[in-house]
């Protein structure tokens, strides 16, 4: 079974009501569920929710986001918050440094992925804090920071135009022998600032040209859908298989 986001034993939780005055903390496990509410009984800025994060809506009012995400899913929660119509105004992850380079793109990271280019108009990405080893419980593998993700007051592209750009950017990463900008490297080696000026290029191009990109971030967001299910199909497969063999 694939692993979820929650609350845990309540560490976070306990120092977020030290400083905010409203908490919301989901635990999808019935266990720690229960000892969470006898944990917190009479914690009047606290609600507890035994859902799955992964499955909820996100508030359509103005929040904040603190969380210890597993690493395994963490594409899957950066995705969940960022790419929401009401996305967090301030998040604070604890993640992978690797991942979080991946979503953050230069100067975090050597190159500029495509995710990190969809993003960057909307947010500013930053490490604030760098984990050691002996931080956590087992100790884990692989280097971990705590990611602050600040929403942009002004986005660097207008609203009006965040589809027209998604589909550009998925466009481009992808069909790079189609040329509608002529670019001086590849997609990745490109910074944000010259990215967003190839942007305003196109925007100039007539409206048939502009056809030519319609649907592609839409198409490359379907596609991943199959393989994410292709992915869980034979991980339940191998787990049935696993168990059947253990039985």
């Amino acid at each position: 079974m694939s692993p979820k986001i929650g609350a845990g034993e309540g560490i976070i939780t306990a120092e977020l009501l030290r400083k905010a005055r409203k908490v919301v903390a989901f635990e999808p496990d019935t266990i720690f569920f229960d000892k969470l509410s006898n944990r917190f009984r009479g914690e009047k800025s606290l609600e507890l929710k035994n859902l799955d994060f992964l499955t909820i809506n996100l508030p359509n009012h103005a929040y904040k986001v603190f969380s210890n995400i597993p690493f395994n899913i963490t594409s899957q929660i950066i995705k969940k918050l960022l790419f929401d119509k009401n996305s967090p105004v301030d998040s604070y992850i604890v993640i992978q440094k690797e991942s979080a380079s991946r979503f953050s793109g230069r100067p975090m990271s050597k190159k500029n992925d495509q995710i990190a280019v969809l993003l960057h108009p909307w947010f500013e990405f930053s490490s604030i804090y760098e984990f050691s080893p002996d931080d956590f419980f087992p100790k884990p593998g692989v280097e971990v920071i705590l990611l602050r993700i600040i929403k942009r007051e002004e986005p660097l592209v207008a609203e009006s135009n965040k589809r027209k750009y998604w589909d550009f950017t998925t466009y481009i990463f992808n069909r790079q022998r189609q040329k509608i900008v002529k670019l001086p490297a590849r997609p990745s080696e490109i910074n944000f600032s010259d990215w967003l000026r190839f942007f305003d290029l196109f925007l100039k191009k007539s409206a048939k040209e502009q056809d030519l990109i319609g649907g592609a971030y839409i198409a490359q967001l379907r596609q991943q859908e199959r393989l994410d299910k292709i992915h869980r199909t034979r991980v339940a497969k191998d787990w049935l298989t696993h168990r059947s063999n253990r039985e």
